[in-house]
């Protein structure tokens, strides 16, 4: 089987000089920890903060494009960058890893021109929005410009369509949600999003908007971090302060990553995040099973959010664990095959129908 994360956030890692070719310390992703957990492929999203000004986003989304490049250009004896689902097989074949690229809130794209120029670059979906509304639709976290998709969106959809580009609803409303499914010939994918039946988060999907990217051929990729899994871990995390003491810990770290002293106080934060009683690796695998029912074992796959989450569930710390949700799966009675399925045979079965609409 090829097993295939569809969201890791290890770009904006890399651009913070992390060497993917080593074993990092307080790191998620790196070849190691994705040899260690026998992951064969994996989307690298090139994330774009929303608070960005729209007029840096394409140029910093490039910026990351090309960090990725390097480092796969370093790393060329053990990787390569995959545009299809045939050159993710062609690496397993030849025993690279398949790095894989996705865009992470479309802010950067204004026209169709640009949209071309991320594909042709390697881009194969975009994730619409992220935390704010942008000018292709509105954000769950937000949700009130253009309730759905504006005008532009509509014809983005339509042109990603054409290109066969995938479309990822994560982060997007409600209703921009919706919006996607009516407009969009081709089946859609949530990269990294969880059961709001389990987690109340509004990241989350209802049982009908995972009816309904079923219904459209498209695949549920289940999100690893803890407060998308769990209601009771978000109410500790608030209450433990940590978000908000991170973030001016973590922007400095970001603003000089070379600076030790800045690295230092970022993984101190991290400590004390991992130290927080935290779900077990096992609440991924009860995602897995109720969109399973919900859904069919055709249409869930695996999305950890890597590199993107501050914390991991407890016995998921990092890449080098992936293993263990397919042990538990196995306990639970899903067979080999089933297992083939949510590893990665579903999503490539997916990209492979979008690339040939």
């Amino acid at each position: 089987m090829i097993v295939l994360d569809s969201h890791c956030d290890t770009p904006s890692q890399i651009h913070r000089l992390r060497n993917l070719a080593v074993d990092n310390d307080h790191a998620q992703v790196d070849f190691p920890k994705l040899a260690r957990g026998g992951v064969d492929a994996a989307f690298f999203a090139l994330y774009v903060p929303a608070a960005m000004p729209v007029e840096n986003a394409a140029d910093y989304a490039r910026l990351l494009l090309a960090e990725v490049r390097d480092a796969v250009d370093a790393n060329s004896g053990i990787a390569s960058i995959a545009t299809s689902p045939a050159e993710v097989e062609a690496c397993k074949s030849s025993g690279k890893f398949a790095v894989c690229i996705g865009l992470e809130n479309g802010s950067p794209i204004r026209d169709y021109d640009i949209l071309g120029g991320f594909f042709r670059d390697g881009v194969r979906y975009v994730t619409l929005c992220h935390s704010k509304d942008n000018q292709i639709c509105d954000s769950c976290a937000q949700g009130n410009t253009w309730h759905g998709l504006s005008p532009f969106g509509k014809e983005m959809v339509r042109e990603m369509n054409r290109l066969g580009m995938m479309i990822d609803v994560s982060h997007a409303s409600d209703e921009a949600f919706y919006d996607v499914l009516r407009c969009s010939a081709a089946p859609v994918i949530a990269t990294h999003s969880c059961c709001r039946a389990l987690a109340s988060h509004p990241r989350n999907l209802t049982d009908d908007m995972i009816r309904a990217i079923a219904g459209a051929g498209g695949v549920v990729q289940i999100n690893f971090f803890p407060v998308f899994l769990d209601d009771g871990f978000a109410e500790i995390l608030s209450a433990s302060g940590l978000q908000e003491k991170g973030e001016p810990v973590e922007a400095d770290f970001i603003a000089d990553p070379s600076d030790p002293a800045r690295r230092a106080a970022w993984y101190s934060v991290l400590d004390e995040l991992a130290d927080l009683p935290r779900p077990s690796y096992r609440r991924i695998a009860d995602h897995i099973d109720h969109a399973v029912r919900v859904a069919g074992i055709d249409h869930v796959g695996l999305g950890s959010d890597f590199d993107g989450i501050e914390v991991t569930p407890d016995g998921m710390e990092d890449a080098g664990c992936f293993g263990r949700i397919f042990d538990e799966l196995k306990l639970r009675g899903y067979s080999d095959g089933d297992i083939a399925k949510i590893a990665g045979g579903n999503f490539l079965r997916v990209w492979d129908s979008v690339l040939s609409l």
